[in-house]
């Protein structure tokens, strides 16, 4: 697996900012084109943290896929409140980027998005909201329910430095009071209502049974959602609490999920 850092001002940001790009072996700029997943990284990670995954490469050369690795840091890929366009950092500029520079299949049908935990959430979000850029969605113990968030759920646990929640101020920063418009724009159950239904999606989502019981919770609460709005979805509940060694015993179920999902020629 080549990686390779592709960096440039973003209108959106304000700024310069950088994605990771993974190619599989024998990726060609010319000839057939490459299917793409979009992979966001927890609260507090940048495009290096799947990087950790020790199988991640294999997992790229079997499913011959192209990886795309962005960062928001502790924000989430969405346009939030404190005025941050990370959405359309991702879907106007991410997107096109990679497809004009890479020998993609730039088409819905050859293009899915997942995560972990924040990434896990924001990659169903923008799959919902953009049913026309993703096909399919996966995600590893989401944090879906974060726009209904009140208060510190995780108030317990804040003695524990392995923590990657936001505390209160850090949510509200990002998502405003609740009540906040931001919060209505990302509700996932109403995101759910109102898709397109003529862009078919597929859903995968884990969490393990071990992690946080708001987030196991609101896992169950997504697949009755999705199931309540006939969205084709896999959902499993597996060994594992919300860290990376969840993630990385998971990597050949959600690439394998991803693979079977995408339609590329």
């Amino acid at each position: 697996m080549k990686t390779l850092t592709e960096t440039w001002w973003s209108d959106a940001i304000g700024r310069r900012k950088s994605v990771t790009v993974a190619l599989p072996p024998g990726y060609s700029p010319d000839g057939p084109p490459f299917p793409v997943l979009y992979l966001l990284h927890p609260y507090g990670g940048d495009r290096r943290s799947w990087l950790r995954c020790q199988d991640l490469a294999s997992h790229v050369a079997m499913g011959q896929i192209i990886l795309v690795l962005p960062e928001s840091g502790r924000y989430w890929l969405i346009n939030d409140a404190g005025g941050r366009r990370y959405e359309d950092y991702l879907v106007d500029e991410v997107v096109r980027y990679v497809d004009r520079h890479f020998n993609t299949f730039a088409h819905r049908g050859g293009r899915a998005i997942a995560g972990f935990s924040m990434g896990g959430a924001c990659a169903l979000f923008q799959a919902l909201r953009h049913g026309d850029l993703f096909s399919v969605a996966a995600s590893n113990s989401g944090a879906f329910e974060a726009p209904l968030r009140v208060g510190d759920p995780y108030a317990r646990y804040r003695d524990d430095t392995r923590l990657m929640m936001p505390t209160t101020r850090d949510h509200e920063r990002v998502w405003g009071p609740p009540g906040s418009a931001t919060r209505e724009t990302y509700d996932p159950y109403r995101l759910l209502a109102a898709r397109d239904r003529g862009l078919p999606l597929s859903v995968y989502l884990d969490v393990g049974l071990d992690d946080y019981d708001r987030v196991i919770s609101m896992n169950r609460n997504m697949r009755d959602a999705l199931s309540a709005h006939s969205v084709p979805h896999e959902y499993r509940e597996r060994r594992g609490g919300h860290d990376w060694e969840f993630v990385a015993a998971g990597l050949g179920t959600l690439f394998g999920f991803v693979r079977d999902h995408l339609t590329w020629p």
